[in-house]
């Protein structure tokens, strides 16, 4: 998916599994510890990837907040 990305050297922020999170009803989405978890995962490094761009040189590497959370999607 991303190779069409790559091949025009443009820059992909990557987060640690798909971007994505799951629900079917209202507020059911931030019940999703693994979805979210991603998403934070995403923000951070999309983050530290605009301050680089910018010139920030202060900004530490980006380090996952723990491990990842497994979700068992059979409710």
């Amino acid at each position: 998916m991303n190779t069409m990305f790559e091949m025009c050297n443009m820059p992909i922020v990557t987060s640690q599994y798909w971007n994505i999170v799951y629900g079917r009803d209202k507020g059911e989405v931030s019940r999703d510890a693994e979805g979210m978890q991603t998403m934070r995962t995403l923000a951070r490094n999309m983050a530290w990837m605009l301050k680089k761009f910018h010139g920030v040189e202060t900004t530490p590497t980006p380090v996952l907040e723990q491990p990842p959370t497994p979700t068992n999607f059979i409710r």
